[in-house]
Order: structure tokens, then sequence, then C-alpha cells
């Protein structure tokens, strides 16, 4: 093997994986985090306020070199801007604010397991809008829909049943969680990632119209921010709770900006690039041990059998999914490969733009 091979397989097959595994841990780190600066008194409304703020705030000047450099991008109407400002209401006011609201009222291990969630109810909600066509004589159709089953079963046994505790924490006194609304904080979290399956829908057909990524997610960010001040007084009427203080809720809104917006979706647009949609989607799983490793370590949350179930049920039914899609996807992939093959007068040259053409819709 030569050191071209070496320097190949390393930056194409492990660099991914690291990131992602990277991704997952920080993700998880996030969450637990925020849930420790709420137990210390930090509104789930406040937090998602100054952290799109600051997040913005970041973006604001490489947004203005990208509009400097790129004089060729695409011209902003009216319909376009009302589009980044119904991004901005799905995306930041009803999805992050219910998932935060449900992470106060439950934990991170729940948010983690209604995230793979966001499949199924994409594909159910496709279903009704016959946008996705179910066959039962397919096996990707029976595989989808089955998986589709399996992975909300696992979410109400991981809701609505604990069973006994499988560990005794040692309960910190800085980050103790609190008393918890189990139900009540999946229920929440359930019904913000319904809100972002439609924001996904809707972004990536925005993207498509109008092909500028980075406006696309400034003015997401930027018009999701002004909704959430011009609705603080209602999501949280006290004056003394906007007051943040030095210490755990000021680490977890600097560290959310700073991570989201710098790190995070570089990251996944690298490995998005390299390794494609269903090894991103692969790690989505392994949140809900991350979760669990990090709630019972520093939030002093205890395990119970139902959450462990509920946790390889939902896992279980999102690898499922998955395969469905992507038999489907490779299914239909041959499907255009025979059509572009007996189509007169298309040349071989037209093949590799199919291949980009789908790429891109990634």
């Amino acid at each position: 093997m030569t050191r071209s091979d070496e320097t190949w397989s390393w930056r194409n097959e492990v660099l991914p994986f690291a990131a992602m595994l990277t991704i997952t841990c920080l993700d998880m780190s996030g969450l637990t985090i925020i849930k420790a600066a709420m137990n210390a008194g930090l509104a789930s409304n406040v937090f998602v306020v100054y952290h799109n703020a600051l997040g913005t705030l970041i973006l604001l000047p490489f947004f203005i070199l990208h509009i400097c450099r790129n004089t060729g991008r695409p011209r902003l109407t009216f319909h376009i801007l009302f589009r980044f400002f119904i991004l901005g209401l799905l995306g930041i006011c009803l999805f992050e604010v219910l998932l935060y609201i449900g992470v106060s009222y439950s934990s991170p291990t729940m948010a983690s397991a209604i995230s793979n969630l966001s499949p199924a109810i994409t594909f159910m909600a496709a279903a009704i809008f016959r946008m996705e066509k179910i066959d039962m004589r397919s096996r990707s159709s029976v595989a989808k829909l089955s998986g589709t089953i399996i992975a909300i079963s696992g979410a109400m046994v991981f809701t609505f049943y604990q069973g006994p505790q499988l560990f005794v924490t040692i309960h910190s006194p800085l980050l103790l969680s609190q008393p918890s609304n189990w139900v009540f904080g999946g229920l929440i979290i359930f019904i913000g990632g319904s809100s972002g399956c439609i924001w996904q829908v809707l972004q990536s057909a925005t993207t498509k119209e109008f092909p500028d990524q980075f406006t696309v997610v400034f003015f997401f960010c930027l018009f999701g921010t002004i909704q959430c001040i011009a609705l603080s007084p209602f999501l949280e009427p006290n004056p003394s709770a906007w007051v943040v203080e030095s210490g755990i809720g000021m680490i977890a809104i600097v560290f959310g900006a700073a991570y989201s917006v710098v790190f995070r979706v570089s990251a996944l647009t690298w490995c998005l690039e390299k390794k494609g949609p269903v090894f991103v989607a692969m790690f989505s799983p392994l949140n809900i041990v991350v979760a669990v490793i990090m709630g019972v370590t520093f939030l002093g949350d205890s395990l119970h059998l139902g959450s462990a179930i509920g946790a390889v049920i939902v896992a279980a039914g999102f690898y499922t999914l998955v395969w469905g899609q992507v038999k489907a996807k490779n299914k239909l992939e041959e499907v255009r490969d025979v059509d572009v093959a007996n189509e007169p007068g298309l040349s071989d040259q037209n093949a590799p733009l199919l291949g980009s053409l789908n790429e891109s819709k990634c």
C-alpha cells in the first residue's frame, strides 16, 4: 500500500467515523449541560432566545463576507423571505421551544429516544399526503411500515413504562435532576419533533428553489430569533428570569451557540459529502446510549428497565425503516439507470449527471 492509499483510507474511512462519534457525544453533552442549567434555574425559553441570538451574531460577519464574495447568488424575493420566516417559525419557535420545554420536564435521554422517531413521523406524513406509496408486495414498503410501527411502539414503552430501577446513582448536589413529569415531557418533545419534520421538508424544498444554503441558514436563524424575542414576554413573563449570571447557565448558552453554529453544521456537511446520509443516520440511535451514560453520571438520573427496553425497540425500528428507505432508493436508481440506457440519443456522459443530482438532494 502506498502512502497516498494510506492517506485516502484515513481521510475517507476513519475521519468521518471519528467526526460523527464526536458530534454524537457533543450533542448529548450539550443537552446534558442545558438540562443541568435548567435544574439550576435557567428557563428553557430564555435559553432558546439567547442561544439563537448569539448564534446569529456569530453568523453575521461570515454572512457579510459571503455576500461580498458571491455576487452571482440568487435574488432575494418576498416569496423567499416569507419561506425563511416560516422556517424560523417551525424550526425555532416551535421545534426548539417545545424540545427544551420537554427536556425540562423529562431528560436528554427522552429527547434522544424521541428524535429517532423523525424518519417514522416523516414517513407517516408522506403516506397521509400520498407523497409516499405503500405497496405491501414490496419489501422496502413493508420494511418502512414495519419500522415505523416498531419505532412508535418503542417510544410508547419508553414514555409510559418505567419498570424497576437498574442503576442506583450517587446524586450530585449541583447537577441533581429535578422531579420530572416523564409522560408530559415526552409528549411535548414528540409534538416538537413533528414540527421539526415539517421544517425539514420545507427546508429541503427551499434550498432547491434558492440554492444558497448559507443565506438560508442565516435568515432562518435571524427570523427565528426575532420571532422568539417578540414572543418572549408571553413565553417567559418573569423579568428576573432573563438575567443570566455567570455559571452553568452562561456556559450552556455559549456552548450551545458556538458548537451548533461553528462546528456541528460544518462537520455534518462534510460527513454527508464523504459518506452520504445513510452513514450519518446510522449514528442516531447511539444518542440514546450516550444520553443514558451522561444522565446517570452527571445528572443523577435513574435508568429503568422500561427505558432500556424502549430504547432498544426504537433503535430496531429506526434501522428497519432506514433499511427500507435504502432498498427503495436503490430500486429507484436501478429503474432510472435502465431508462437512461434505453433512451435513444442519450450518451454515457449523462449518467454522472443523474448521480450528482441524487447527491445534491441529500
